[in-house]
């Protein structure tokens, strides 16, 4: 991963891109680990302990340079890919029906040998505050895996799964990658911006408790760094799917941890729907 802002997307074509400002919540430098609750904690806890601040930072319209984005080097890419799913709030549908079409897509993008999908967030603002089981967007720098919680939640949903074969599975290259796509279009309101793996140094990222009722996960919170680079695909349809690497475990200088975060787009209008879009996370074997 470099830290040298010359060698970002190897082209330097950001300063040609169409961009805009606005701004992006970074965890504040803090001396104790962040802690964030997936659920109400505990009367008198916090819900997170850490202290987020707004950073004002140029965002770039992508569009132009879609088909040279790659996870190996930006550690995101940007593909075409119409599902026949009709319902993404159907948890059946989506299990039976796009599950099996993301694992298609990705061995198709990355020439992978095997892809399990392993977990799924709809989101959607309104139906999260009506108490339906759905999720907001996540309008905080972050990156959902880390180089210690990659390894331990691909052990895990591979013994879950009764896969015989786990442990020389782990043996041999994967990486954690999320399948994002919209389910209503065009995303208008929090859509998601991506940081260029290349421009993130490991020193920007905070390892993160993330607490859930039956465990503890760890994701990486991001601090500010001026070097990182921002991008974002405007006005994105259903059946445009952006593809995130958010863990490898090859470190020779390929992307690793592609941070990102939804964000108040100041070309937005006013009284835009709110966004809908789905996640799937997947592990994504390299081996034959």
């Amino acid at each position: 991963m470099s830290t040298h802002s010359s060698q970002v997307l190897e082209r330097n074509v950001s300063k040609d891109l169409p961009c805009f400002e606005a701004d992006l919540n970074y965890l504040a430098p803090m001396a104790e680990r962040p802690i964030n609750y997936t659920y109400e904690p505990p009367a008198g806890t916090p819900r997170h302990n850490g202290t987020y601040a707004a950073q004002r930072l140029p965002i770039h319209n992508a569009r132009a340079i879609a088909q040279d984005l790659s996870l190996e080097r930006e550690g995101f890419a940007f593909v075409n890919h119409q599902s026949v799913v009709r319902d993404f709030y159907n948890s059946d549908e989506v299990h039976r029906v796009y599950y099996p079409e993301a694992e298609r897509l990705l061995k198709e993008v990355t020439g992978a040998s095997r892809v399990v999908v392993f977990d799924r967030n709809v989101r959607n603002a309104l139906r999260a505050q009506r108490g339906e089981n759905v999720k907001e967007p996540v309008k905080r720098v972050h990156n959902d895996f880390t180089a210690k919680s990659g390894y331990s939640r691909a052990r895990i949903e591979l013994e879950a799964r009764n896969i015989d074969n786990y442990k020389d599975l782990l043996q041999q290259r994967f990486a954690v990658v999320n399948v994002w796509r919209p389910i209503a279009e065009p995303v208008q309101e929090s859509p998601l911006a991506l940081c260029d793996a290349q421009s993130i140094a490991l020193t920007d990222l905070v390892a993160s408790d993330l607490v859930y009722r039956d465990r503890v996960g760890e994701t990486y919170a991001v601090t500010y760094n001026p070097a990182h680079q921002w991008f974002y695909f405007p006005q994105q349809q259903r059946n445009e799917v952006i593809l995130i690497k958010c863990f490898d475990t090859k470190g020779d200088g390929s992307a690793r941890f592609a941070a990102h975060t939804g964000f108040d787009d100041p070309t937005s209008p006013p009284d835009a729907s709110h966004r809908e879009s789905i996640e799937l996370r997947t592990l994504v074997f390299y081996g034959t």
